[in-house]
């Protein structure tokens, strides 16, 4: 049996997959970086300082699941942001360069792709979906949240910005509050914890919507009002999380008149949420049956090599011509 491998270096993960040739997803590991205490993120050059120490980490990791030198067929690494030209940040160099450093001392194809087709690849993996050609994405996280529409093209995916917050991103609202609460960074999981434990109203930040740009910054500062003036951090933490579900629901109800398209993927570490999902769900539920929201699993909402590795799969596909069906292709490979 063979296997793609699959590498993405992102701002807070280091992560390695393997997927077979049939599709089949064999080893996934999400490595968060560290952050001090108190901290509220990480600079680009302590990030990537910090990828290059678990590169032997990674490779010992390859090395118990299976035997590298015999066994892959091809390399996939993410090597920017997003797939336009001019898109750059230093910590996919990482993962570009290592893959690139694997695929030619085994001698297999390298290809690269970017990490937000990443996230698209392993979100349509997890949810089942979309299946059509055209939708629309939201890619919301610490460091992206953008209102996407996408095609698919098959071994990649053509993608357009239609939507962005103007100031901070909904994963920095919920970091900066979280962190503000004595929360450690990131502050996702722990955020929600206390949001499950909130009353309902208690308190509320309003949202801001304007066609299909959004913005976070007036939230963060009603949210920090409301801890200086004595707001139990369970009431703060349930009206961030209801601020936006507020605001995505305005946002695709807006992007769906003006695209008339109806399949909307939600990927990126604040899509993970439990309640963002139940609740976002159940509000579009009410205002338009037609949509349809679909969710990466948890664990690939998070950055991921999974998606890398699955793209990586359809690119050596489409090289090879092999056919998953009979795992043959046109060099025999099996």
């Amino acid at each position: 049996m063979k296997y793609v491998l699959g590498l993405d270096t992102s701002c807070y993960t280091t992560s390695i997959a393997l997927v077979d040739l049939s599709g089949n997803i064999i080893l996934n590991r999400q490595i968060p970086l560290d952050v001090v205490a108190g901290e509220r993120g990480l600079q680009q050059s302590k990030a990537l300082f910090q990828h290059l120490h678990r590169l032997p980490r990674i490779t010992e990791e390859l090395r118990k699941a299976i035997n590298p030198k015999n066994d892959l067929a091809a390399v996939c690494a993410t090597s920017c942001p997003r797939p336009v030209e001019g898109s750059y940040m230093p910590v996919f160099m990482v993962s570009h360069m290592a893959g690139q450093a694997f695929a030619n001392i085994l001698d297999i194809p390298y290809y690269e792709i970017s990490h937000q087709e990443s996230h698209i690849q392993a979100g349509i993996a997890s949810a089942g979906g979309p299946q059509a050609s055209k939708f629309m994405a939201i890619h919301i996280s610490g460091g992206t949240t953008e209102l996407l529409n996408v095609m698919d093209c098959g071994t990649s995916y053509q993608i357009r910005i239609v939507g962005a917050t103007q100031d901070i991103h909904a994963g920095q609202f919920v970091d900066r509050v979280g962190v503000a609460m004595g929360l450690l960074f990131p502050a996702g999981l722990q955020l929600e914890e206390l949001a499950n434990r909130g009353n309902e109203n208690e308190v509320v930040i309003p949202s801001s919507v304007k066609g299909l740009t959004i913005s976070f910054s007036g939230a963060e500062t009603c949210a920090h009002r409301l801890l200086q003036r004595g707001a139990r951090k369970e009431d703060v933490a349930l009206a961030v999380y209801n601020c936006i579900i507020k605001t995505l629901g305005k946002w695709i109800i807006n992007a769906m008149d003006a695209y008339r398209l109806k399949d909307i993927l939600l990927v990126g570490g604040v899509a993970s949420s439990r309640i963002l999902r139940s609740k976002l769900t159940e509000r579009l539920k009410r205002r338009d049956g037609g949509i349809k929201l679909f969710f990466a699993d948890p664990v690939l909402s998070r950055d991921n090599a999974v998606g890398t590795a699955l793209l990586g799969l359809k690119l050596y596909r489409h090289h090879n011509g092999f056919d998953p069906a009979t795992k043959s292709g046109a060099k025999g490979e099996d």
